[in-house]
């Protein structure tokens, strides 16, 4: 990234695709509940597709956040990626349910999904269900995000196989930054045996509150170790998230000229910059 992308401070805004795909996977990881994984998955997907690029998101997390928070209902007799995982009859464009956001489609997941490791456990490659499941629409899309579940299990094994790259949301929290190093090493173990191309595209600073110590020392620290790889764009704390999430709206719907959704949107256009996305 130069200098002479960034002009006061401010990424520009992509130009227009002249055609669609294929697309590059992303795999929103971290081990760690409550670091704004969803919230931050959701809304760049949704300023991505805001900028018309044509976005999939894949509801990787048994909870079913991502699903619910754009109005999907997972609960019902329609098939979701935990179906597709299991049943190889199944086609992946089947399954994949629009929103009622312009460009943003989604592979829902509900419950089920958390019976997904014991029932793959002893399938041939299974960690390579989700790249299959994947591989067979991503010539359809420009950006594939992928919302793990907090862990470090078979599903998110699946996701990081599956994926270009892994963008990492941190809370600026000492305690969001222990497992870490953790979450590298199984990033440097699949690079070593199931994707050697996988890249880390940056670690992305969510929940900052600009007013506390703690929160300003560490974001520093944040800048230390991660160096360029810290994205220069800060999601912010703010009670419009929430409010978003019980509307089932990106903010970048429900509060459309707010900091809030402002800031996802420099998350997209750095993305862009940096060559994560198309």
């Amino acid at each position: 990234m130069s200098k002479a992308d960034v002009k006061d401070g401010r990424f520009p805004v992509p130009a227009p695709l002249k055609s669609h795909g294929p697309a590059r996977i992303i795999a929103m990881c971290n081990q760690k509940g409550g670091v704004g994984k969803t919230t931050s998955t959701m809304n760049i997907a949704a300023a991505l597709a805001e900028y018309g690029r044509k976005v999939l998101l894949v509801d990787f997390d048994p909870q079913g956040a991502l699903s619910a928070g754009l109005g999907i209902n997972a609960y019902t007799e329609e098939p979701t990626v935990y179906d597709l995982m299991l049943n190889r009859e199944l086609k992946t464009a089947d399954v994949i349910r629009p929103t009622k956001f312009v460009g943003l489609e989604i592979l829902p997941a509900n419950i089920d999904l958390a019976a997904a490791e014991v029932k793959l456990v002893s399938e041939m490659s299974r960690e390579k269900i989700l790249h299959r499941v994947l591989q067979q629409v991503v010539e359809d899309y420009d950006v594939i995000l992928i919302d793990c579940q907090p862990s470090l299990g078979l599903l998110t094994v699946n996701a990081l196989t599956a994926a270009h790259g892994v963008l990492i949301p941190l809370a600026t929290e000492y305690f969001a930054l222990r497992g870490v190093k953790l979450l590298e090493d199984i990033i440097h173990r699949i690079q070593g045996e199931t994707n050697p191309s996988l890249t880390i595209d940056g670690v992305l600073a969510t929940l900052h509150d600009a007013r506390t110590l703690h929160s300003r020392e560490v974001l520093e620290m944040l800048r230390e170790r991660f160096g360029e790889k810290l994205f220069r764009s800060v999601i912010g704390r703010t009670v419009k998230f929430p409010d978003a999430t019980v509307a089932a709206m990106p903010i970048t719907y429900f509060a459309s000229d707010s900091e809030a959704a402002e800031s996802y949107r420099t998350v997209a256009r750095e993305l862009v910059v940096r060559g994560c996305t198309p």
